[in-house]
C-alpha cells in the first residue's frame, strides 16, 4: 500500500498538489474573539485577510483537538496501513505535540510516524511535497522517513515584514525580539531556525526587502524547488518569481497564499521565498 502524508494547514500548500499527492491537511483553528473557523475550510484567505485589516479584534489561533488528529488517523488508515504525519516546528505550535498524543486515540491498526518539520509555511511546504511525490512513486514509509529528514537539512526561507506587531501579539516572535523597539521604520527580515524565528536583516524600504529575497534566492547553486507566498501582494509576488527567472525557471516557482494558521501571526504585508536546494 502506498504510503499517505497528513500535514498541517500552516504549510500552506497549494490546493491542486493537496488533491494530486493525496495529500491530507488538518485545518488549524482561526479564532476572532468567539467565533472560529478552519483554516481554508470555513474561512478562504481572502475573507480572512480583510478581516484582519478591518476588525479590532485581532486574531488568534489554536491547536486542532486530539480527537480531529486521531479521526484523521483513522480515515487515512482505511486506505494504508503506513501513515507519515509532518508538522510545524514545535518551537512555533503545540501540533506537533498534540499529533503525537493523538495516537493513543485511534481505534485503527497502522503504523504512523509523527515528525516535527522544524519549519513553517512552504520551508514545511517543500518537505511535505518532495514527501508526498516519493509515497507516490513506491517508497516505503523509512525511505520517505529518511528523504524528509535530509530535506529537512536542505531548505531554507527568507520573510519579509512590514512590521513584527504580530508575531509580538501572538507570541511568535523568537529571536527577532531584538528587532522590536526600533525608532526607525524598518522592513524585517526575519529566517527559522532551530525550529523558531531569527532575525537576518533590517532593511529601510520595501523595495531593499524584496531585494534581500532575490539574492537569497540568487545564492543557490543548485535549486530543486522552490516557492515564494504572499497575503495580499501578488503583483510583488508575481514581480519576484519574474526577476528570479534567471535562476529558476518561473513557471516552475510554486506560487502560493500564506494561510490564515499563519497569517494571524505575520500580518498582511509577508512575503517570503523557500528554496529546497543546496547552495554549493
Amino acid at each position: 500500500m502506498t504510503v499517505r502524508i497528513i500535514t498541517d494547514s500552516s504549510a500552506g500548500l497549494p490546493a491542486p498538489l493537496v488533491k494530486e499527492l493525496d495529500i491530507t491537511v488538518i485545518p488549524v483553528p482561526v479564532c476572532f474573539g468567539e467565533e472560529s473557523y478552519l483554516d481554508g475550510v470555513e474561512i478562504t484567505t481572502e475573507q480572512f485577510y480583510q478581516r484582519l485589516v478591518e476588525n479590532k479584534t485581532h486574531p488568534t489561533t489554536s491547536v486542532p483537538a486530539p480527537a480531529v488528529f486521531a479521526h484523521t488517523y483513522d480515515r487515512v488508515a482505511e486506505k494504508t496501513d503506513e501513515i507519515l504525519v509532518i508538522t510545524i516546528s514545535h518551537k512555533l505550535s503545540a501540533i506537533h505535540e498534540v499529533a503525537l498524543q493523538s495516537l493513543k486515540l485511534m481505534k485503527k491498526k497502522c503504523r504512523i510516524e509523527v515528525v516535527d518539520s522544524n519549519w513553517a509555511l512552504m520551508a514545511e511546504g517543500l518537505i511535505v511535497l518532495a514527501a508526498a511525490q516519493a509515497a507516490k512513486d513506491g517508497a516505503s514509509l523509512d525511505q520517505v522517513m529518511a528523504l524528509v529528514r535530509k530535506n529537512m537539512t536542505r531548505v531554507d526561507i527568507r520573510i519579509a515584514f512590514d512590521t513584527l506587531e504580530y508575531l509580538r501579539r501572538g507570541g511568535r516572535i523568537g529571536r527577532a525580539r531584538a528587532f522590536l523597539g526600533s525608532m526607525l521604520k524598518i522592513n524585517p527580515i526575519l529566517c527559522i531556525k532551530d525550529g523558531e524565528t531569527y532575525p537576518v536583516a533590517r532593511e529601510h524600504s520595501r523595495s531593499r526587502a524584496i531585494e534581500h529575497l532575490y539574492d537569497f534566492a540568487s545564492g543557490y547553486a543548485h535549486i530543486e524547488e522552490m516557492a515564494i507566498s504572499d497575503a495580499t501582494t501578488p503583483t510583488e509576488a508575481d514581480r519576484l518569481a519574474e526577476q528570479l527567472n534567471s535562476k529558476f525557471p518561473a513557471e516552475r516557482i510554486y506560487r502560493t497564499k500564506v494561510t490564515p494558521a499563519v497569517g494571524t501571526h505575520v500580518g498582511p504585508h509577508v512575503i517570503a521565498v523557500a528554496i529546497l536546494g543546496d547552495r554549493e
